[in-house]
């Protein structure tokens, strides 16, 4: 009897252990990932999804180093300008593409970058650019085509700025003739000082919603991402996104995991479930963001493939450049970022 009794308990414990490794545990921005998506992950797999989400690059950074490389989570989405940072702390584990066959679907422009040579830490899951967006009810033949326009005094508390350091920086470094991922004191001073010019023209920052205010028309010109504007154009197909012909800012957000991750296997059974050319355009056609993904691409909606907001041609990038990490000049940025806005 205790014989039996013995096998059972051994038995129940292996049933209990297995099914405590059947899950994985995402954390993401928030509304990045549509739940259609998790829900066939699980019902492909059996791998239950524990969803978390954080509002900034700050709050993952943050929550991964109190963790002290064990958080918990199996896979996140930094966006590429965290990943050097995120590395060089010991926050990653470094990516086995061989458990990711599907990798092979991704576009070649957008592997093997500056900020993760080889993709040795990340995988490619969306992309998408920083531009001027114009309500042309209001402007009709207004000249707005390059960061400087800005500028113009015409604009007088008329312009949606983002709530975002790097953003705005990146327009100021980038008309002083500075790299946008600089991290020279004396260069990310004086492009506070030119963002300090630009605000008799600001009307308000925002991050949260940029998209319903441009669509309400609570403002009507400013700075907006190409995926947010894509869907504000949906709505109101009076606004315009404008590639400046001056140069053009990149943003991606990556999959990675994080070191310990507690159910790696089933990490990277999602990363390639991710990389499936249907799955990602699916992600793609719901969040109305740009895919690296050359195969899904294709599966996309004709109105998506082609629309030159979230998928522009070469003239549109010809002087394009990617946020990368800048390391502890981050905390600089975001003093002067503080102090701009306590003057507005």
């Amino acid at each position: 009897m205790k014989r039996i009794l013995l096998a059972f308990l051994l038995i129940f414990s292996a049933s209990v252990f297995a099914k405590q490794h059947e899950i994985l545990n995402i954390y993401n921005w928030g509304g990045f990932l549509p739940d259609t998506v998790a829900d066939e992950f699980t019902k492909e797999t059996g791998i239950k999804v524990r969803y978390s989400t954080y509002m900034s690059d700050q709050d993952l950074y943050a929550k991964l180093a109190i963790a002290y490389n064990n958080s918990g989570y199996d896979v996140i989405f930094p966006s590429v300008e965290f990943l050097g940072r995120m590395e060089r702390a010991g926050m990653l584990e470094k990516i086995d593409k061989t458990k990711i066959p599907n990798f092979k679907n991704l576009d070649p422009h957008f592997v093997d970058q500056a900020f993760d040579p080889q993709n040795n830490y990340s995988v490619p899951y969306l992309w998408g650019s920083t531009g001027l967006v114009i309500n042309r009810k209001y402007y009709p033949h207004l000249k707005f085509d390059r960061w400087h326009d800005l500028w113009d005094p015409v604009l007088k508390d008329k312009l949606l700025l983002m709530d975002d350091p790097r953003t705005n920086f990146d327009i100021a470094l980038h008309l002083l003739g500075y790299s946008i991922n600089t991290q020279d004191p004396k260069q990310i001073k004086q492009a506070y000082e030119k963002l300090r010019t630009l605000l008799p023209n600001i009307k308000l920052f925002n991050m949260i919603a940029p998209q319903s205010i441009y669509t309400n028309e609570n403002a009507v010109i400013g700075v907006g991402y190409s995926g947010d504007t894509y869907a504000a154009i949906l709505s109101n197909p009076g606004l315009e996104f404008i590639y400046p012909n001056d140069g053009v800012f990149l943003w991606m957000n990556s999959m990675a995991i994080p070191k310990n991750a507690p159910n790696r296997d089933n990490a990277y059974k999602f990363i390639n479930f991710i990389l499936r050319p249907d799955i990602a355009a699916q992600i793609a056609t719901t969040l109305r963001y740009s895919t690296p993904n050359l195969a899904a691409k294709k599966l996309l909606p004709k109105e998506q493939r082609d629309s030159r907001v979230l998928y522009p041609n070469a003239v549109d990038l010809k002087n394009s450049q990617f946020e990368t990490d800048i390391g502890g000049a981050n905390e600089l940025y975001e003093q002067y970022w503080q102090e701009l806005k306590m003057t507005t």
